[in-house]
């Protein structure tokens, strides 16, 4: 299953090489990052453990009209479950692995992010620059940063909501990241840069664009060349799904009397990577996500101990546990992301203390991107109670939510009706 990956990242490895030498910039090509977390229980999850993710797990898949999920929950003082559950397709075709590749979603915010700290670090740019430097013929970006587009406080809107549906009639028309931008750049900004976080999807597309334009190399090099080769991520990289190696995604879509079809899901498999660019273009799979999120809460990649201090609540009403920085969420003690791509819901989710890690995907996104770290932190809360295995002791910190209560949001969220047990 992993032969074009490793295509992938020979080509690559290859065009960074030359990249590198156009340029004359330092290159991170075969420096191994370590990352620093408790070891692993080579053991599975209790039964009792894994019985309640695996229900937690069919529950979203249920109310979300999703055949198909697959999951990683990795409690290092306890053990493991990784798992593919139900189907590709809703008629009981193609039984779903945990070896299958999806979409990563916005947790490609954090990979662009990681960039940006790591050109940052080798001197190519600032974090302080202005957008303007990097980014031409865009107006009114002067006073915004390249940080405070990677923290979402630029103050610039986002397009998804206006292009969603463009992109279900018209999945693979290959988009310019600018047009999409430009979208995103129309909207009234809500505050001055630096003050508020805004999700904005059009400010990770110009951080990539600004990135591309700094070192002179595409942002799929750069996400290969500073993330997926430093972690040995061999299904990670910025583009197209493979063909025969992904798990379908699609969108259930009305009916003639305006119900949702879960039934019978529009096929989004193929839909463009340009719809999500640096924003939310990655491919992957459980394993290399586990491992990413793993090493983007412990820091593994980006040693910066200011990437995540001057964290913002993500909406007035958020629970006090719960900021955004750094292009990552912040739940209680985890650190990751979560949303969703035309297909796929994703989240990633880890602990950098107890080593505490979830990583999880649907294969229907008709529901609200928010399902997914719903689902993640119903998951971390069933895992952080897991027992501890011989020789091992249980993290004394918990986290500030119960599973029932993301339970009770993610039913809450339902778009389909689960069929009625058999």
């Amino acid at each position: 299953m992993r032969t074009r990956s490793r295509r992938h990242r020979a080509v690559a490895a290859v065009s960074g090489v030359v990249a590198c030498l156009l340029v004359l910039a330092g290159c991170s090509l075969g420096q191994q990052v370590d990352v620093d977390i408790p070891p692993q229980a080579e053991a599975p999850l209790p039964d009792d453990t894994i019985q309640q993710l695996q229900d937690a797990v069919t529950h979203a898949m249920g109310v979300t009209g999703s055949s198909g999920a697959i999951v990683g929950v990795w409690a290092p003082w306890s053990g493991s479950w990784v798992a593919g559950l139900g189907t590709e397709r809703p008629d009981g075709g193609g039984d779903v692995t945990a070896e299958l590749q999806f979409r990563a979603g916005k947790v490609t915010r954090a990979m662009t992010c990681d960039v940006l700290y790591k050109v940052a670090a080798e001197g190519t740019v600032k974090l302080g620059d202005s957008v303007s430097d990097y980014v031409a013929g865009v107006p009114d970006l002067s006073e915004v940063s390249l940080a405070e587009l990677c923290d979402g406080t630029s103050g610039i809107g986002s397009f998804t909501g206006q292009l969603y549906s463009t992109w279900l009639t018209n999945p693979t028309r290959t988009w310019d990241p600018r047009y999409l931008a430009s979208f995103g750049l129309g909207q009234p900004r809500e505050a001055a840069p630096g003050v508020a976080y805004r999700d904005s999807d059009a400010g990770y597309f110009l951080l990539g664009l600004a990135l591309e334009r700094a070192t002179g190399r595409s942002a799929a090099d750069l996400i290969q060349a500073y993330v997926a080769d430093p972690l040995d991520l061999e299904a990670t990289h910025l583009g197209p799904l493979d063909a025969g190696m992904a798990m379908d995604g699609s969108q259930a879509m009305p009916g003639a009397e305006g119900v949702l079809d879960c039934a019978a899901p529009l096929d989004l498999t193929g839909a463009s990577s340009t719809i999500g660019f640096t924003d939310a273009g990655v491919v992957t799979d459980i394993d290399d996500l586990g491992r990413y999120v793993q090493a983007l809460a412990a820091g593994a990649i980006v040693t910066d101990e200011d990437r995540f201090a001057d964290a913002l609540p993500p909406s007035p009403d958020a629970p006090s546990w719960y900021t955004a920085a750094g292009g990552a969420m912040q739940a209680g003690p985890l650190v990751g992301q979560f949303g969703k791509v035309p297909g796929y819901i994703t989240a990633a989710f880890s602990d950098p203390d107890s080593g505490l890690t979830v990583a999880v995907v649907l294969n229907n996104s008709a529901a609200d991107g928010a399902v997914g770290g719903y689902l993640a932190w119903q998951l971390a809360a069933i895992a952080s109670k897991a027992p501890a295995a011989e020789g091992q002791e249980m993290p004394e910190a918990g986290l500030p939510w119960t599973q029932e209560q993301y339970r009770d949001a993610i039913a809450g969220a339902a778009v389909c009706t689960p069929p009625a047990p058999q």
